[in-house]
Order: structure tokens, then C-alpha cells, then sequence
């Protein structure tokens, strides 16, 4: 395993972190007799292979369901000070609540401390203000390390580049939890603010949320050739020195195999990366055409400020992916998940056009007559039923 200083936290990081979100039993809390014994025995295998492999940073959230209550049962058979172990807890407005939320995390974990504490999806106003005002959850969170229970803070999120730059300008967390891959790199600014503070950057779901790239469509393997699309992309990753380390959400132990081919290949990134992303430039202008690949983005209008607050960047987005990558389960996955994604993933489908006037909104668009087409046809392609994020499944 390959190991990077984890920032200002002076932690040595692996590369690759065990993301505790895909091998738990529910989304929600229930006793320790409900957990089947096949589920349990899975788990403690994928994490035994973590640590055998030597990525001992295991990653896990309140909110995970019963993932904390289950790692309780693994993490304590080894060496404490080989694990670095991060739960995450959401601010709320009741800074006690935090501290609760947080003292059960710890309980079932079954451990002592926690090396990393993240407030658990920063994504707007509220929930910043949340933790950084007097006497908040941050200032809980200070105590509790103050207390032993947890060495260093830090935060992740979902939100707008705005709130990830306020949040990391305020110069009080370590690290941040942040998504950041090669499809998606309007984050690339405040992974640069974190690094003018030395903190550490975890990059979030980059095989999931940055592609659904465990069942890849057989258009971006060709054009990812010879690396799968999660081999490009972790390389494309890690090959920037202010990206520290990849969540793997594993399901299974053999789910980090694939990843591990990385490892060989980050000494020649400067030779390997620069044809396949060519390749995919080339395909994306070849099928969307130049000037809306170079201009698309220019002058859109965010999602409170259009009709039907319809999140017109997002869906564009996707569209492109689909149309350009054959992307259509990845688009579909995210576009469904508008209505129902909150602060997570903010605004609204195309699904009610004819009832709108996008003119206005869209008056410095460079694109202005087309993007009415464009979202139409995100509609037909990605449209569907919506559905909901996994934590509320």
C-alpha cells in the first residue's frame, strides 16, 4: 500500500480508505440479533482483507445504518493504534444532539476515540452555520477532542464549491470529505483551498457517485483502454499530489482488487492518463459537438433562480455523460434522484417544461435556444421514477 501524509492531521493516509456505506445490513439502527450471520461474517471478512491489504483507515457515518453497530464487533480485534478510524455526525441546531449522536457512534464502535471526526455533510447555510456558530457543534466536537474521544475534525460534504470554500476558509477543520473525479472537477478549487491550509482531502464515492464504474457501459471501457474506467480514475485521482486518499465502498473483500492495479501505475500517470483522456475529449466534442463542450457551463443559472427551480447545470451535466459515454444508468441514477435529493442534491427534473418559461433565466446563455431542447431530451433519456437516496431507502 502506498501511504501520503494526510495533512496538517500528519497521519500516513493509504491511498485508499474502506468506505463503510455498501457492506452494512440496513440504513437504519436495529438490534444486534436482527444482523444476519452471512451479512456480519461478510463484513469482518472485507475488513480483514482491508487491513491485510493495509488500508487501515476505515471510514463510517452516524447514519450508516447499522455499519457502526457492526465494525463494533471487528474493530476492537485489532492493534488500536494501526486503525485510523473516522465516524461522521451531521450538525444539527441542538449542539447536545450532536454530542448524543456522537457518544452513540462511539458506544457501538466499542472503541476509546476516533482519530477522525467529520461533520457529516456541510452542504448549505444552515447546516454550516450549525456548526460554526458560539457554542455549536463544532465547538462540541473541540470538547470531545479535548477529551480523548477524537483527535481531529473535519467535515464532508455535498454542497455548492461556495459553501465547500466558506467552510474550508473558516481554517477550523483538518481535513474535508468532498466529491472530486474525473468526470465531475468543479471541486478543484476548493481542493486547492485545502491545500494552502494543509489539510487533509478525502475524495468521496469515486467509483459509485463518480460513475457507477464497478458495471461501467462498454463504451467507457473502450475508451478507457487499457485501464477499466476505476483504474483511469483512481489514477486520474491520485495523480494530483493535493488528493490524499479514495474511499472503496466495499461490498465484498475481492471489491478492492481491481483497485489495487492502481498502485503500480501512479510512478507512469504522466505517460498513461494523457491518450485515454484525449480519447475521451475527442469523443465528447465528436458526439456533443465543440462549442457546447467548451461553452455549455457559460452563464447558466443556479437551480433558485430558475423556473420550477430546475437544476438546469446538473441535468446538462448528465445528459452530456450519457450522450458522449453511454452513461445512461449513471445519468438515471442521478437525475431520478432530483425532487427527493434535499440539500444533497438540490433542485428539481425537467419533468413540468411545457409549463415554464426558461427565456429569462437563460438570456446570457450562450445556448439559450438549445438548452430547452437539451433538458427536454435529459427527460426522455434519463426520466423515471424518482427515487431516493440510500440513507432513506
Amino acid at each position: 500500500m502506498l501511504y501520503k501524509r494526510f495533512g496538517r492531521t500528519e497521519l500516513q493516509m493509504p491511498v485508499f480508505s474502506c468506505g463503510g456505506m455498501r457492506y452494512q445490513y440496513k440504513w437504519q439502527d436495529v438490534t444486534p440479533a436482527e444482523i444476519p450471520t452471512d451479512n456480519q461474517e461478510n463484513l469482518e471478512a472485507t475488513i480483514r482483507r482491508a487491513v491485510e491489504l493495509g488500508i487501515n483507515h476505515i471510514e463510517t457515518a452516524r447514519f450508516y445504518g447499522t455499519s457502526e453497530m457492526q465494525l463494533g464487533k471487528i474493530l476492537p480485534q485489532f492493534p488500536r493504534e494501526k486503525l485510523i478510524i473516522q465516524t461522521k455526525v451531521p450538525p444539527v441546531a441542538d449542539p447536545q444532539e450532536f454530542r448524543n449522536k456522537f457518544e452513540k457512534s462511539l458506544a457501538y464502535l466499542q472503541l476509546d476515540y476516533v482519530d477522525l471526526l467529520g461533520l457529516h455533510g456541510i452542504n448549505d447555510a444552515e447546516s454550516l452555520e450549525y456548526s460554526i456558530t458560539n457554542g455549536g457543534c463544532l465547538e462540541v466536537a473541540k470538547q470531545l477532542q479535548s477529551e480523548g474521544k477524537v483527535r481531529f475534525i473535519g467535515f464532508s460534504t455535498h454542497g455548492s464549491t461556495d459553501i465547500i470554500l466558506q467552510t474550508i476558509n473558516t481554517n477550523q477543520f483538518d481535513y474535508v470529505n468532498l466529491h472530486w473525479y474525473y468526470i465531475n472537477q468543479i471541486n478543484w478549487s476548493a481542493i486547492e483551498a485545502a491545500t494552502k491550509l494543509d489539510m487533509g482531502v478525502f475524495i468521496i464515492s469515486p467509483s459509485n457517485k463518480g460513475g457507477l464504474l464497478y458495471e461501467p457501459p462498454a463504451k467507457l471501457v473502450d475508451l478507457c483502454a487499457p485501464l477499466s474506467p476505476m483504474v483511469f480514475n483512481n489514477l486520474f485521482c491520485l495523480s494530483h499530489p493535493q488528493v490524499h486518499t479514495l474511499s472503496i465502498g466495499a461490498a465484498k473483500p475481492s471489491d478492492f482488487d481491481e483497485h489495487l492495479k492502481t498502485l503500480e501505475l501512479l510512478d507512469h500517470a504522466a505517460e498513461i492518463l494523457p491518450p485515454i483522456i484525449s480519447r475521451l475529449e475527442s469523443e465528447a466534442i465528436n458526439v456533443l459537438g465543440e462549442d457546447w463542450v467548451k461553452t455549455w457551463e457559460t452563464n447558466l443559472p443556479s437551480w433558485q433562480e430558475t423556473p420550477g427551480q430546475i437544476n438546469i447545470r446538473m441535468i446538462l451535466w448528465l445528459l452530456n455523460l450519457a450522450l458522449a459515454y453511454d452513461m445512461i444508468e449513471y445519468g438515471k441514477m442521478r437525475y431520478n434522484l432530483l425532487v427527493n435529493g434535499g440539500s444533497w442534491f438540490p433542485g428539481n427534473r425537467a419533468d413540468n417544461l411545457d409549463e415554464l418559461d426558461l427565456r429569462e433565466c437563460l438570456v446570457n446563455s450562450p445556448h439559450a435556444d438549445k438548452i430547452p431542447q437539451m433538458l427536454a431530451k435529459a427527460q426522455e433519456i434519463l426520466g423515471g421514477a424518482e427515487v431516493k437516496r440510500l440513507s432513506q431507502s
